[in-house]
């Protein structure tokens, strides 16, 4: 396959995956509707630093070891499921509280930790990780020429950031907030179940 074909190949079927709703989608919409606009975009950033992070662990040839490896990938499952679990508690423990002091006032503009949150849940995610590895196995060629290797990690950070600031901008709009603050109560435990069943499938799988 042409270089260019491939390189084209591999950010198209990443995007399909990106696109596809999973604990990602609901941690960015969550994050943009209930704190801000400005902590959505940075959770969606975190999102795309993870999947600079998967990008490189594939070059590196370690997400093959991840696949071989059951004992490894069972741990990083059980990591994974374990973080959602976490994020799941948080935010049904915070569901019936005030907006400004939900989770001991954690909603509260602060996209450091909104990043963070982001980059965390991507790169626990051990099916991401599996996901990518098969797609860059399928797809990238063989014997890669050296520019495919440099433009990778950023074009694959442009692809996944890029949709998730779409979806931070969108949920961070008048009308998805407006409608997130008359039901916050029930927003809040829906996106925790959510998470919490992805989390469980993770721990349980």
């Amino acid at each position: 396959m042409e270089p260019v074909a491939a390189l084209a190949g591999l950010l198209g079927v990443l995007l399909v995956g990106s696109v596809s709703p999973g604990p990602s989608f609901v941690l960015v919409a969550r994050t943009a509707v209930a704190r801000s606009r400005r902590d959505g975009v940075a959770a969606a950033l975190g999102m795309g630093m993870g999947a600079v992070v998967f990008t490189a662990l594939v070059l590196l040839g370690l997400t093959a070891v991840l696949a071989r490896v059951p004992l490894l990938f069972m741990g990083v499952k059980l990591l994974g499921g374990l973080w959602l679990l976490l994020l799941a508690w948080r935010l049904w423990k915070g569901a019936a509280a005030p907006l400004a002091l939900a989770g001991g006032g954690t909603d509260r503009p602060h996209p450091s930790a909104s990043f963070r949150t982001g980059l965390a849940t991507q790169i626990t995610n051990p099916k991401t990780a599996i996901y990518y590895g098969s797609v860059f196995a399928a797809l990238l060629p063989q014997h890669p020429p050296g520019w495919l290797i440099l433009v990778l990690p950023p074009l694959v950070f442009l692809m996944e950031a890029g949709w998730y600031v779409l979806v931070a901008v969108l949920f961070s709009s008048g009308g998805p907030r407006a409608a997130y603050l008359r039901g916050k109560r029930w927003v809040d435990r829906a996106a925790g179940a959510v998470m919490g069943l992805l989390g469980l499938r993770l721990v349980a799988g």
